[in-house]
């Protein structure tokens, strides 16, 4: 499948305002990814089943003290996502996806947490699966990483978006790593929009049963030498139109209201807006799981 064309008309529109109004404006750009670091990190980490709430992220990223005990795990978990988050931010864009860079951010991601299988690839007699699904052998995960990488990089034709899903599918599909897959797979797909000039996304903990589906969908199109994706890159069509909404929201200097308050100045029911919030067919966007919109 491939992304529809009106999606990648809407993408065009809101990508070129956003490359207008960003002109001269990179510090305000900078202080809304650094506000969403602790988001990002509570959502991927929540996925990975950590019990940390977004309160308590925003707190060990801060330093500051959480009221209740927390295991040392969860700490190191939270703070060193979000030195991978930063450190890509920052290195873009001569930060190049290849195998020793994400070796080197799986590095970062488990380091003071699973010292033995930071940096490293599964080897011989280390199996995983995620739900049903079994992943490739270690035998197979080298060449299998090497064929993905060379897939993304000299694909020329297909939509960025597209590119991007499957990268992702089949990332998560291969499961290199003993641990740390999916925070691995989400922070690449931010390196790779990043690459291309566009925002960062948030792949929402809220959502996760959608972003699951997608990776079910995937391996059971067996036999299939175009894989079923399209569920994948609906995900990221919608997450990469919220974070647009939202920077142009901030770029446009317009006052922000949550949406509840919108519906009581438009005179519209609360989930009818909500409802075009998720599609994404209103300009609104969530901070800390709100919904809001500019006016």
């Amino acid at each position: 499948m491939a992304t529809s064309n009106p999606t990648k008309d809407q993408i065009k529109i809101l990508k070129e305002e956003y490359d207008r109004l960003k002109i001269g404006k990179d510090s305000l750009l900078q202080i809304i990814e650094e506000a969403e670091i602790p988001e990002m990190v509570y959502n991927s980490n929540a996925i990975e089943n950590s019990t940390l709430t977004l309160k308590e992220t925003e707190k060990i990223l801060l330093e500051m003290e959480v009221a209740r005990d927390i295991s040392l795990r969860e700490v190191f978990e939270a703070k060193n996502l979000a030195r991978v988050i930063e450190y890509i931010r920052t290195k873009l864009p001569e930060l190049e996806l290849t195998k020793e860079n994400i070796l080197l951010l799986h590095q970062m991601l488990l380091g003071n947490i699973s010292d033995t299988i930071a940096g490293r690839l599964r080897t011989s007699g280390e199996y995983v699966r995620v739900g049903i699904h079994i992943a490739p052998g270690p035998e197979h995960i080298e060449k299998r990483i090497e064929e993905v990488l060379i897939e993304y990089s000299s694909d020329f034709n297909s939509y960025f978006l597209d590119k991007i899903a499957k990268f992702h599918l089949e990332f998560e599909t291969i499961h290199p790593f003993n641990d740390g897959n999916g925070r691995i797979g989400r922070v690449l797909l931010n390196l790779q929009l990043q690459a291309l000039s566009f925002p960062p996304v948030i792949i929402r903990n809220k959502e996760k049963h959608d972003y699951y589906d997608c990776f079910d969908a995937y391996r059971d199109d067996h036999g299939s030498s175009n894989k079923e994706t399209k569920l994948m890159e609906k995900i990221l069509a919608l997450s990469l139109f919220e974070s647009l909404h939202k920077r142009i929201t901030y770029l446009k200097g317009q006052t922000i209201i949550p949406l509840s308050e919108y519906a009581k100045k438009v005179n519209e029911r609360g989930s009818a807006l909500s409802n075009a919030a998720k599609r994404q067919t209103i300009p609104a966007f969530r901070e800390k799981g709100v919904w809001k919109i500019g006016v």
